[in-house]
C-alpha cells in the first residue's frame, strides 16, 4: 500500500500546525461509493515513557474480511515518534510508523479505522483525517471517549446513538456498541460520512465493545512492544 499523497515532516509545533491548515481543506465527509470488502484496524502502542519525541513507537495494522470478520493479514513497525507531545498534534508522532506498517500490506484494504478522533478535533483534523488524506483511502476515527463537544447519553441497547455537536457543529456520533456497555466515538476522517462510518463500526463490534478490527489491532501492537521491550 502506497501513500498518495506527502509532506515533509515537521519537527516544531509551529510547522505541524501548518501543515495541520494546508491539508484540513482537502478532507471528504462522503458516502462510500460501495459496501466493503476489505477493512483495516490501525493502533500504536508506546515502549516505555511517553511525552519524549525519542519514545520507541509500535505500530500495527490487522486487515479483515468485512464480511466474516476473519483476518486477512497483518503488518507491524517500530521505530522512534520524532515529535513530542502535544495536545491537538498527536497524529505526528503515531503516523509515521503507522505508514510503514501500512506500507508492508499486500492487500489494500478498502476502509480504515483508527484508534483516535477524525473531524472531532479543536482544527477538524485528527490523526483518521490525516491519514485518509495522505493514503486517499477511506478512513474514520473510533475512539473510547469524545474529544470535545457536546452529547446526551444515548439509550442503553445496542446500535443506540447520540449526535456530538461543538460549537453546534455535528463532529462524531457515540455509538453503543454493545447492550449496557459504555459506547464508542465514530468520527469522520475522509472519504466517508458518518452514517456509513457509524454502520460499518458497528457491524464490525459483533461481540465486543471495540470493532475487531482495533480490538486485534490493539493486541498485535501490544506484542510488537513486548517483542522490543523483551523480557521484564
Amino acid at each position: 500500500m502506497r501513500l498518495q499523497r506527502e509532506h515533509p515532516w515537521p519537527a516544531t509545533e509551529a510547522e505541524a500546525l501548518a501543515v495541520q491548515a494546508e491539508l484540513r481543506p482537502l478532507v471528504r465527509a462522503v458516502p462510500l461509493p460501495r459496501p466493503p470488502r476489505l477493512i483495516a484496524g490501525l493502533d500504536v502502542a508506546y515502549v516505555g515513557a511517553h511525552g519524549s519525541a525519542d519514545d520507541e513507537v509500535a505500530a500495527a495494522v490487522v486487515v479483515l474480511d468485512a464480511a466474516t470478520l476473519e483476518p486477512v493479514e497483518r503488518a507491524t513497525a517500530v521505530g522512534t515518534a520524532g515529535f513530542p507531545y502535544v495536545p491537538g498534534l498527536f497524529a505526528f508522532r503515531e503516523l509515521p510508523v503507522l505508514i510503514r506498517a501500512l506500507e508492508r500490506l499486500t492487500t489494500a484494504p478498502d476502509v480504515l479505522l483508527c484508534d483516535g478522533q477524525g473531524l472531532a478535533h479543536p482544527r477538524r483534523f485528527g490523526l483518521a483525517c490525516h491519514l485518509g488524506v495522505l493514503t486517499g483511502v477511506p478512513t474514520l476515527g473510533v475512539a473510547k471517549t469524545p474529544l470535545l463537544g457536546e452529547w446526551t447519553e444515548p439509550g442503553p441497547e445496542r446500535g443506540a446513538t447520540a449526535d456530538v455537536r461543538d460549537s453546534g457543529e455535528l463532529v462524531a456520533r457515540v455509538l453503543r456498541t454493545q447492550t449496557g456497555v459504555k459506547p464508542v466515538t465514530v468520527s469522520v476522517g475522509h472519504l466517508i460520512d458518518l452514517d456509513g462510518a457509524t454502520e460499518l463500526v458497528l457491524a464490525a463490534a459483533p461481540r465486543y465493545r471495540l470493532p475487531e478490527t482495533i480490538r486485534l489491532a490493539d493486541r498485535l501492537c501490544r506484542d510488537a512492544v513486548a517483542a522490543v521491550a523483551g523480557p521484564a
